[in-house]
């Protein structure tokens, strides 16, 4: 919030005991040469908070058995260095974990590294500004794609599409030494639509603010589940 960044608004996800916000960022001048701080505008940010208190006595009791009260204070080198301010957890309590909520096992055992990184495809270039080639491609070069719903995810005013991958799986050596391969991180490619109030202005002109803003809820429901634990624990 120092840095210029606003809460844009909010979505909650009761069965997956989630709530999640977003923050839109500050406006910024980018010079047309690309230099300065950076070119294009700065990247919406997303925050999940598991609902902890919702869930059973057993996954409460997991999760306080690893945090630590001041761990937030780390959290954003802990993103960067990809590492835990944790101790490692069992496959045992993960296991448990996951069966009440996949996300809350999810960070146990990845902490605060990225869940995933959303590009602006009506930021790129020539056809690659249509996501539905964005789709093509990736579906032609073997990708695996999150057919939860549609592949292609479309918001009820039809301004916003969405299409993400299915996140690799890694192998991971739990703290009793029982290795196991699990959901990391994936990427997802959103294309928002110029709003109806500015579909006169020319396409040169057009800015991010021009364009529809926020998150659907079921898009993103579906957009989530591309960390689904495929394997029945």
């Amino acid at each position: 919030m120092a840095y210029g960044y606003k809460i844009g608004g909010g979505l909650d996800f009761p069965k997956k005991k989630l709530r999640v916000l977003w923050f839109s960022p500050p406006d910024v001048h980018v010079p047309n040469d690309g230099h300065g701080l950076g070119n294009g505008p700065l990247p919406r940010l997303v925050i999940a908070e598991v609902l902890v208190d919702e869930l059973s006595l057993e996954s409460q009791g997991i999760i306080r058995k690893y945090l630590k009260p001041e761990g937030g204070k780390q959290a954003v080198l802990s993103s960067t260095l990809g590492s835990l301010i944790w101790e490692k957890p069992t496959w045992t309590d993960f296991k448990q974990l996951a069966k009440e909520s996949e996300f809350a096992a999810w960070t146990l055992i990845h902490g605060y590294t990225m869940n995933h990184l959303a590009f602006a495809v009506h930021r790129f270039k020539h056809r690659f500004s249509d996501i539905k080639f964005v789709k093509q491609h990736l579906e032609e070069k073997g990708f695996k794609l999150n057919s939860d719903g549609e592949i292609l995810k479309v918001s009820q005013d039809g301004l916003l599409f969405q299409v993400s991958s299915i996140s690799e799986r890694l192998p991971v050596t739990f703290a009793d030494g029982v290795t196991e391969t699990i959901p990391a991180s994936y990427i997802e490619f959103t294309q928002r639509q110029v709003l109806p109030e500015f579909k006169d202005v020319p396409l040169d002109e057009i800015k991010e603010f021009h364009r529809r803003e926020a998150f659907e809820l079921d898009n993103a429901n579906h957009v989530m589940e591309s960390t689904r634990f495929t394997t029945k624990f």
